[in-house]
């Protein structure tokens, strides 16, 4: 897609095409709408990332909860958006071994446990024991900057989203 197409969209087709870079957060495109016209990505980024940081802390915490663990449930019932599936398979954790994937879900449930939310990291450029290290890493953290760090890896997230999208 072109930016002077996303830019001329309707509100209902412009949530429709952007509604899942924040992943399960159709509200965050939806909040973005009116800052059209983007001159650029980092314009539209901007505009959606700004709808986040004014978010309530309680949207906030629902769009953290709205993405999967990593190598997680989700993943092994193949219920991945499509997104959230490439972005996986691209850091190799649907090549886990039996002991990787039992240190993941360890780590996965003490994350869970000790923050309430699942651990979030943009993982391209990662492979697996790059995402087990920084997951071991962050897992000591304190709750407030655990919390800071996942929007930071959201926004992440959203911005390789729409580089695909709008790559040209």
């Amino acid at each position: 897609m072109r930016l002077d197409d996303l830019n001329a969209l309707d509100l209902a087709a412009f949530v429709a095409t952007l509604g899942g870079v924040f992943e399960h957060s159709p509200w965050v495109a939806e909040r973005a709408f009116d800052a059209r016209p983007f001159a650029d990505v980092d314009a539209l980024h901007g505009a959606m990332a700004a709808v986040v940081r004014q978010a309530s802390r309680g949207e906030q915490l629902a769009l953290i909860r709205a993405h999967p663990e990593l190598a997680g449930r989700a993943m092994v019932r193949r219920e991945l958006t499509a997104d959230s599936a490439g972005e996986q398979a691209g850091a190799g954790l649907t090549q886990c071994t039996p002991d990787e994937h039992a240190r993941l879900a360890a780590l996965n449930a003490r994350y869970n446990a000790r923050f309430g939310f699942p651990f979030i990291l943009a993982v391209r450029g990662y492979d697996r024991q790059g995402v087990i290290a920084e997951f071991a890493r962050r897992v000591e953290r304190d709750p407030a900057t655990e919390f800071d760090e996942a929007l930071a890896q959201i926004a992440r997230i959203a911005r390789s989203r729409l580089d695909a999208l709008l790559a040209s």
